[in-house]
């Protein structure tokens, strides 16, 4: 068989891997210089425990056995990650009611080891903390994104699998039974495949639209909600995650580690019309002033802007969040076709386990 992955973020490139460890020829096509420079390259590089989705959803389900899948990959791979637990906490009474949902469906979703911890216990653990009562989550972690996307294409090409940069697709027809994909950029030429995958992330819709019978009805919008991250300099207060209670649009403006040690604050939402990755120095101000509910220590002048990443959502400005859209022969009546929509966090903690289901998806539609 041979199989067309369009798009190098860690879903495409898991997709890619799935397919050729179960014996594809495989392409991967990427428009840009190198692999994963969209939403791969600005998230904040946690791995997800899995606690805030609804239960039975695809977040819910691929986030928990993703990240399970991606611990054992790590170890196998020597790709470096450290799970250093995150909290979760509310800084107001009023918030705590958040944090039960959040282990209740954390406990319906199978996350191991959650645990609701009183204010002091918390700030036990992290002394710098302020907050009245918080979710401890052990096994959320932090990884080195790019030697992941590294290790799959490792792994893709030593199944024979073959990366092409700077490669955009202009079209693609079905043809013979096979796909017929035509490529532009560089080299313009044509491909035909059994197979094709659209993990185009930002692109995906664009690209769906692209390909010869996807119903325009069959292409669900897009909403672009912009992330911004701003840089901690001096040494890090404090040695896990720690998330405020959730707000609309996001997981609210937390702060991560990287492997490092270095902290760093984001994302907040901005809804945006187009990708735009600058950072505002201006908007520190309102980073502080959310920071300060959970860190009241937190330095004047210490924040420096950092990077901003764009999330391909499904869901707009109060809307409740869309789930994963994975559209496969049984949704659009396209064999083997697989078009991968609203792929944002936790997109990254659940690449490999939605590997598994686009690949059992194609081989049920072929």
């Amino acid at each position: 068989m041979e199989a067309l992955v369009v798009g190098a973020g860690v879903v495409g490139l898991a997709v890619a891997r799935a397919l050729a460890l179960r014996g594809a020829s495989v392409v991967v096509a990427e428009a840009a210089e190198a692999i994963g420079t969209g939403v791969s390259a600005r998230s904040s590089e946690v791995i997800h425990g899995g606690m805030y989705y609804p239960p039975g959803s695809l977040r819910a389900r691929h986030c928990v056995a993703g990240r399970r899948r991606l611990v054992r990959f790590f170890e196998s791979h020597g790709v470096p990650y450290r799970l250093c637990g995150k909290l979760i906490v509310a800084t107001r009474e009023e918030e705590r009611p958040a944090l039960e949902t959040i282990l209740s469906r954390g406990v319906a979703n199978g996350v191991e080891e959650l645990a609701l911890l009183e204010g002091a216990d918390a700030i036990a653990l992290e002394p710098a903390l302020s907050c009245v009562a918080a979710l401890h989550s052990p096994a959320t972690g932090i990884v080195d994104s790019h030697a992941l996307m590294l290790s799959l294409l490792g792994d893709i090409e030593d199944a024979g699998g073959v990366l092409a940069l700077r490669t955009p697709i202009d079209a693609a027809e079905r043809r013979d039974g096979g796909w017929q994909v035509r490529f532009g950029g560089e080299a313009p030429d044509v491909l035909r495949v059994d197979c094709l995958v659209n993990a185009a992330g930002l692109g995906a819709q664009a690209l769906a639209r692209r390909i010869d019978g996807t119903a325009p009805d069959g292409v669900p919008r897009q909403v672009l909600a912009k992330g911004s991250y701003f840089g901690c300099s001096g040494r890090s207060a404090f040695t896990r995650l720690i998330y405020p209670a959730p707000v609309e649009g996001g997981l609210g403006i937390h702060l991560t580690l990287d492997l490092a040690g270095r902290m760093r604050f984001g994302p907040d939402v901005e809804w945006v019309e187009r990708p735009d990755y600058g950072v505002d120095p201006d908007r520190a101000g309102l980073f502080a002033a959310a920071i300060r509910r959970y860190w009241p220590g937190l330095p004047d002048g210490r924040l420096v802007p950092d990077y901003a990443g764009i999330r391909p959502k499904l869901s707009g400005p109060g809307e409740p969040a869309a789930d994963f859209r994975i559209d496969g022969p049984a949704e659009h009546g396209l064999p083997g076709l697989v078009h991968l929509f609203g792929i944002e966090s936790p997109g990254l903690t659940s690449a490999l386990s939605l590997a598994e289901d686009v690949v059992d998806r194609l081989m049920a539609g072929i």
